[in-house]
């Protein structure tokens, strides 16, 4: 079966079930793209990897693996999300040290997470891609209809896989020297659910 490369396009919340998250995959070689319900925690990992503007002050778990694997000459070399049942995506690790190379299961958010730690390129087979691949847009515009099903697709798709939580504080009224302040505060707290919200508020400013 042949192999399809893909991006990460972005992280949609729900607008209708907080706490909620749909990591997005694209298709590099074209438009489909893979949404996959991930944990807050997991949302928060990634984001933070992409970001790589809020430091932790003291490693996550994922970046406590890539220090480890550091230390001991691993490698992650490529994530492929190999298996699709029920809904439920399953990944697997492809590991190198010295010049063997071990194979190892993981869920598919975790497998990302560490994917963009260690720059590792990140494939599906195609076959799954057929089944699972949606036209989606990540970002909506305001007034755009078909942007505005795109949305629905998402709150579908996670109101079916995650339980809502707390809503989340409205940092709109906030200026962006108190942003800042929040989002400090919020990482050296270690809340980086609150720090990614902070972060999206004022990355929606600039």
């Amino acid at each position: 079966m042949s192999l399809v490369r893909l991006n990460i396009k972005g992280i949609s919340y729900s607008q209708t079930q907080n706490g909620a998250y749909a990591l997005i995959l694209n298709e590099v070689d074209g438009d489909r793209k893979l949404p996959i319900v991930i944990g807050a925690f997991e949302a928060q990992s990634i984001a933070i990897a992409l970001e790589k503007e809020i430091r932790p002050p003291r490693p996550l778990t994922h970046d406590l693996f890539k220090n480890f694997a550091d230390r001991f000459d691993i490698v992650v070399k490529q994530v492929i999300i190999h298996k699709l049942v029920d809904g439920v995506f399953y990944s697997s690790l492809i590991c190198e040290r010295d010049k063997i190379e071990e194979i190892i299961d993981a869920r598919t958010s975790d497998a990302i997470a560490l994917a963009l730690r260690f720059e590792a390129p990140i494939f599906t087979y195609k076959n799954i891609l057929d089944k699972a691949g949606i036209y989606l847009k990540v970002n909506p515009k305001e007034g755009d209809e078909e942007s505005k099903e795109d949305s629905i697709l998402v709150d579908d798709l996670v109101a079916s896989e995650l339980e809502q939580e707390t809503p989340r504080e409205n940092y709109s009224s906030k200026t962006l020297k108190e942003l800042q302040n929040l989002l400090d505060e919020a990482v050296a707290n270690e809340d980086y659910e609150k720090a990614a919200h902070i972060r999206d508020e004022i990355s929606k400013r600039k």
